[in-house]
């Protein structure tokens, strides 16, 4: 054995709590269709597998119906020769961040041009948690819509346990015409809510609010949503797609998982949508510092904080749970754990403290919520490490803590989701917008968040000016006028990268009047296998100006491994459109793994415009998994025994069991970190009922140096 068997399991961990459905359970699956409608295959169920409910027919964006019913009946129907695939319900949730109180910024007015367009005429559905079409600001441009968590015309906010505002906030920054001036302030509205009590809803929801939106004739959609599948093929990234086809721009927030790369969520993984990232806007920041010390903490509000508005020094107290003692006049810090965060800070507030600042106990940023107390008192929170250093040098030292600002740059939100996209390895986010302390309508009045929830209908309302002042564009040309004339972004003078920002942040006034378009937006080369790599891809570009120009191309700074070749100059007459062929050539050999990504330049003498590239290095193409046996030994108590082997070290190893067929997930059978090379096996208690016989699919997933590889392997139990 090539490995001490007994070290390497002492690094992983069993979950808990491993149990498959009850057999009697309802559960709802999506099935994709071939070479039949849904309407006769809806009739084909009903007399063949009566006991299935089919909850919900696609038949404009997607292929398919959405059926409800036990495990064992759905894997019949799943084994049909009309079903092509199968799809198990996600959930989907809004993509806002954090809730302030509203001591943020118009961005609107940031995005808007000084332009006589409005939106007049532009129809643009918002399918999220409803809208109330109440509001002041907003009741005059609501034009109707459709509920389909209740299935009726009333897409109003949830009102009652569980109410929500998402909707509404994402509307105003679309459409408010009132105190608070939207993007496009004379559009018209119209609420698809497929998100219910708590921001929550699935697929079958959010697929059916998408059909009802396009079947409705609107121009524009905005899907401030999102789950974690990153891959282009899930269900909503097909609707997503269909509903482009028929001519609709839909707009889709990128996510929330940010800073992590790989962290784009479907349906903003969709290639024709317009993928919207948060960009946070030039600010000043607080910082914490002690009199003699170098070192700068930035402060990270809590959901719900006041701003961090202190002018003078004062002294720090660490604190335990409830016994806030002596607070007066002082800044409070307080370990995480032991009671809430909102306990902390009300403890806190009575006790007289100044501020709250609550330590994590990771280095991680800690995000968190005391919306609900409205606290005159600022409360942020620290990382591990910085809280550390606040105690020695604040405590320890005996010295006080003081509050400084710095201006930040104009840059990407942390949180904003990150590309590639999987299977595609294509650049996402595509554009930014900002999506950072944003102002806008809520039920009652007017509220700050953030996330790329806001940012996505800022880039709504852009769609929706371009759509008025150019009613022939498609929504390729849309997205095409958006990305080529989006400017980059910099950190340090350098651009950030195109998993980042996509294109840049957008440029209202420069789109609604292109001077050149560039398509595609990004050229994606894809995963490179080979040891030599050549791939040649079209650029087509169009001038848009009504005089003859001459521009040059600039290629990337030379790597190693890596040769661009491009044409240095070309011109282009009014109106005039022409292909340019981009070839890259690469050694592998000489190449470092992973995202290599970039701008290709195109200059002339008045602007400067940039294409994002993309492709990824994996040299290790091998089959990293082979083998797997599950598999019960009478010789130990344990439910399973597993076996397999690993051609080499892996940072982390999974094993994820899923029904065969229906492709439900019933849970994760083992998790290994730094899993070794060799033979890996081991004994599993899966704490689950004794009925677990039957065909599955069991999914390897290991992540070696930041790439992740999955294996399936078919077993029977």
């Amino acid at each position: 054995m090539p490995y001490n068997i007994a070290a390497a399991l002492i690094t992983f961990f069993l979950l808990t709590g491993f149990a498959q459905p009850d057999p009697d359970e309802e559960i709802t699956i999506i099935l994709e269709l071939k070479d039949t409608s849904a309407a006769s295959f809806k009739s084909h169920v009903e007399t063949r597998l009566p006991r299935l409910e089919v909850v919900a027919e696609y038949e404009t964006i997607f292929n398919g119906i959405a059926v409800k019913g036990t495990p064992s009946e759905l894997e019949k129907i799943s084994r049909l020769k009309e079903v092509a695939n199968q799809f198990p319900v996600e959930t989907y949730t809004t993509q806002e961040e954090l809730l302030t109180e509203p001591s943020g910024s118009l961005t609107t007015d940031v995005v808007r041009p000084d332009t006589s367009y409005t939106g007049k005429g532009v129809k643009v559905g918002v399918v999220d948690t409803g809208m109330d079409y109440t509001h002041p600001d907003l009741e005059e441009n609501y034009q109707g819509g459709f509920d389909v968590i209740d299935f009726d015309d009333d897409p109003m906010e949830t009102t009652e346990e569980g109410k929500t505002l998402h909707g509404t906030h994402v509307a105003g920054i679309i459409g408010a015409d009132g105190d608070m001036k939207g993007v496009a302030p004379d559009v018209d509205l119209y609420a698809y809510r497929a998100l219910g009590p708590g921001g929550m809803g699935t697929s079958v929801q959010v697929i059916a609010a998408i059909e009802e939106a396009v079947e409705d004739g609107m121009d524009v959609i905005n899907l401030s949503l999102g789950n974690d599948v990153n891959g282009p093929d899930w269900p909503t990234t097909k609707a997503v797609e269909r509903a482009i086809e028929l001519g609709t721009t839909v707009i889709v927030a990128a996510g929330n998982a940010g800073p992590e790369t790989w962290t784009i969520g479907s349906p903003a993984t969709s290639e024709h949508a317009i993928t919207v990232g948060a960009s946070a806007l030039s600010a000043d920041q607080p910082l914490l510092t002690i009199q003699g010390e170098d070192k700068q903490i930035p402060v990270r509000l809590l959901q719900g904080s006041k701003p961090w508005e202190l002018s003078k020094k004062y002294p720090l107290l660490e604190m335990e749970g409830q016994q806030v003692t002596g607070a007066m006049g002082k800044i409070v810090l307080m370990r995480r754990g032991g009671t809430s965060f909102a306990e902390k800070a009300q403890h806190a507030y009575q006790k007289g403290a100044e501020a709250l600042i609550i330590m994590n106990n990771t280095n991680e940023p800690l995000r968190g919520s005391i919306q609900s107390l409205n606290l005159p008192i600022p409360v942020a929170a620290v990382t591990k490490e910085e809280g550390e250093w606040l105690l020695d040098k604040g405590i320890v030292s005996n010295q006080w803590i003081d509050t400084t600002t710095e201006e930040v740059e104009h840059g990407i939100a942390p949180f904003s989701s990150r590309g590639p996209v999987t299977s595609s390895w294509s650049v996402k986010p595509d554009i930014l917008a900002p999506g950072v302390d944003v102002v806008s309508t809520v039920p009652g009045g007017y509220q700050a968040l953030q996330g790329t929830s806001m940012a996505a209908p800022h880039i709504a309302g852009v769609a929706a000016l371009l759509k008025e002042a150019h009613p022939d564009w498609t929504p390729e040309e849309i997205k095409q006028s958006l990305m080529s004339t989006a400017d980059l972004l910099q950190q340090n003078e350098e651009p950030l990268p195109p998993t980042e920002q996509g294109a840049g942040y957008v440029d209202t006034a420069s789109a609604l009047e292109p001077e050149l378009w560039m398509e595609p937006g990004a050229l994606n080369f894809g995963r490179i296998e080979g040891d030599l790599f050549r791939e040649k891809v079209k650029l087509k570009v169009e001038n848009k100006r009504d005089t003859s120009q001459t521009y040059h191309l600039k290629q990337p700074e030379k790597q190693p491994g890596i040769g661009w070749s491009m044409p240095t100059t070309f011109q282009l007459s009014p109106g005039e459109s022409k292909e340019l062929s981009i070839e890259v050539n690469m050694n592998k050999s000489f190449m470092k793994e992973g995202v290599h990504e970039g701008f290709i330049t195109v200059e002339n003498k008045e602007n400067t415009y940039h294409i994002p590239y993309l492709f990824m290095v994996d040299t290790s193409n091998y089959e990293k998994v082979s083998g797997l046996e599950l598999y019960k030994d009478w010789e130990t108590e344990a439910d399973l025994t597993y076996r397999f082997n690993l051609t080499e070290a892996a940072d982390k190893l999974t094993i994820d069991l899923y029904r065969a067929g229906t492709l439900l997930h019933e849970g994760r059978l083992l998790t290994i970190e730094d899993a070794q090379e060799g033979l890996n096996e081991g004994d599993i208690d899966l704490r689950m009922s004794d009925d677990y016989t039957g065909p599955y699919l069991a999914v390897i997933t290991v992540e070696i140096d930041g790439t992740t590889h999955s294996y399936p392997f078919p077993i029977q139990m």
